[in-house]
């Protein structure tokens, strides 16, 4: 990455071997690759003999790139120490460290990280020792792709949650987290190694990030980042853990070669998500929650167009010729991140569990190309390679070439998905909020229907549900939406991140401006991609006012966006985000 500078490389003896401990100095060379990064060309005195182990030191110096985010005091949650982290996925931390940036390599990795006094610094790492001066020692025993080697350095405690989980936080959140996750981390670990096969990488610990942090979840093998939001406080928000813990297998363990098939990682981690739910909280819950997974991708298409080229399970990245000085102008892998590869992925793994139409051996498959391809990098083919001959019966009726579910056009044909998986059993949670959305959206109220339906049992998808059929049906007649504020502080005045995001997206489509400072707190609040950008969509394709309050609200909060959410904010409101 252009952050990064390079001042010199060496190659050093072999280890006990003969030779100048500072090494042989090296030509280096930066050749062009593509708009997010270059190729850097170190010469070798002589060809290497195949198999011949090379040390290399690479002397560089980092901090500026997109893949470190340095935080002031007022971004965090705390607000009196500065803070920072990396991110590395998808191709940012070739702006961290000097790296085979590709999800196809795998690699072990140690560090040694000094730090200032009064500050901690944790990483993706299996095993975390703290020497004199402040000096922290780190090693990554397995295996793992660049993009999950993850450093955070700032005032952050620990308070043990399980056996094997500790959940990290500043000093002002660890109650909070303590409370939130004590005993559910495990409950989750034990049924997903029941599912999938044993959980290979040690502890399971939690970090609680600052608000600015622009995702769910990001799953650092050993330490999963997490958003605050999910402090809820009444642990409303704890299945996004179990879509990291699942990462424990699918992306993790098996992860995908290219970038262009990220439904490898997330379709089945999706899939492998909604199988512990269902353990845990039932088939009715986990419907319900595939149910609004399933609106945001319809969102999505709407918004995108159904054919859009990002609606394949399969997307054009990867250059195809490495070679010579090939520039390669082709998509940022950051900026094809879209639910396509979650819930359409989702939806094809479900399609193979019907094929194979007995859920116990659709597991016992997954258990076994677990085991097949762990700690590899693959691609589609492979999956569906060993899905086929995994079950020799299945292939021999054709399955791969059903007309209109062929298997090459659930990968290489944008599109809602051919296949959609039986969401019934949620039915029983559905039509109560299908009913009661109804009765809001009709021209005259029928407050005594209304009256006799009580929220109060609703648990968190449930209400997301009936809002997402509010939204739907919005604007809705006048005066309407007021009333239901009124009607249910539970949903207008909630502190559940996924029920404000949908709160402020009503208020917005029915113009309540009374309630425009609910949206402009949400965004001060909290910088998640997820909830931030669909609410200055909605705000800049809606009146004057909202675009002004877009406005407004996003010079007030860039500074504490993470960079790649203040350009797409900046792409949305015309202000032509910066490469």
């Amino acid at each position: 990455h252009p952050a990064l500078a390079v001042s010199r490389a060496a190659l050093l003896p072999p280890p006990g071997g003969p030779g100048d401990a500072a090494g042989q100095a090296l030509p280096v060379e930066s050749r062009p690759f593509a708009s997010y990064g270059s190729a850097l060309h170190i010469a070798l005195p002589k060809a290497p003999r195949a198999g011949q182990l090379l040390t290399l030191l690479i002397d560089y110096e980092a901090g500026e790139g997109p893949g470190v985010c340095w935080l002031s005091p007022e971004q965090t949650a705390g607000k009196q120490k500065p803070y920072m982290y990396t991110q590395g996925q998808a191709v940012l931390n070739r702006s961290f460290f000097p790296c085979f940036d590709t999800p196809s390599v795998k690699f072990t990795y140690s560090a040694t990280v000094k730090v200032p006094e009064g500050f901690t610094a944790v990483m993706s790492a299996t095993s975390w020792e703290k020497q004199k001066d402040n000096t922290f020692v780190f090693k990554m025993s397995q295996p793992i792709p660049s993009y999950l080697i993850a450093l955070v350095v700032g005032d952050i405690v620990s308070a043990d949650v399980g056996p094997r989980s500790r959940v990290w936080a500043e000093p002002c959140l660890i109650e909070a987290a303590k409370k939130e996750y004590d005993g559910v981390i495990e409950e989750f670990l034990v049924v997903g190694e029941k599912l999938f096969g044993p959980y290979v990488w040690g502890r399971y610990d939690i970090l609680f990030m600052p608000p600015s942090f622009p995702f769910g979840g990001m799953e650092n093998p050993c330490l999963t980042f997490v958003t605050p939001c999910l402090l809820a406080g009444d642990r409303s928000l704890v299945d996004v853990i179990i879509h990291e813990i699942s990462h424990s297998w699918f992306g993790n363990l098996i992860t995908n070669a290219t970038w262009g098939e990220f439904w490898l990682n997330e379709g089945f981690t999706m899939y492998a998500q909604r199988r512990i739910s269902t353990e845990v909280y039932g088939l009715p819950y986990t419907c319900l929650e595939a149910a609004t997974g399933r609106a945001l991708l319809r969102q999505h298409m709407d918004a995108t167009g159904e054919d859009h080229p990002l609606n394949k399970l399969r997307v054009v990245i990867e250059p195809e010729n490495f070679g010579g000085f090939c520039l390669f102008l082709g998509v940022n892998p950051d900026d094809t991140y879209n639910e396509t590869p979650y819930e359409k992925g989702y939806c094809f793994v479900s399609y193979l569990a019907h094929l194979v139409g007995n859920q116990s051996k659709f597991d016992a498959f997954l258990q076994a190309y677990v085991n097949r391809f762990k700690f590899q990098s693959i691609t589609a083919d492979d999956t569906l390679g060993f899905f086929l001959e995994y079950f020799p019966e299945l292939k021999e009726k054709g399955v791969d070439s059903i007309p209109g579910f062929e298997f090459d056009r659930w990968l290489n044909t944008p599109g809602w998905p051919p296949y959609l998986p039986d969401l019934s059993p949620g039915q029983q949670l559905m039509r109560p909020a299908d009913e009661l959305a109804e009765l809001w959206a009709a021209d005259s109220l029928n407050m005594e229907a209304i009256e006799a339906v009580d929220i109060v049992g609703w648990r968190t998808y449930q209400l997301v549900y009936f809002l997402d059929q509010v939204l739907q049906k919005s604007p809705l007649p006048e005066g309407n939406v007021k009333r239901l504020s009124k009607m249910y502080p539970k949903i207008s005045k909630a502190q559940n991140a996924e029920l404000r995001l949908r709160w402020c997206q009503i208020v917005l489509k029915n113009n309540l401006e009374a309630e425009y400072s609910k949206v402009k707190d949400f965004l001060h609040s909290q910088g998640k991609q997820k909830y931030t950008l669909p609410l200055y969509r909605a705000m800049w394709g809606g009146s004057e006012a909202t675009q002004a309050l877009a406005m407004e609200t996003f010079s007030a909060t860039a500074p504490q966006l993470h960079i790649n959410v203040q350009n797409y904010v900046k792409k949305i409101l015309g202000l032509g985000g910066a490469e």
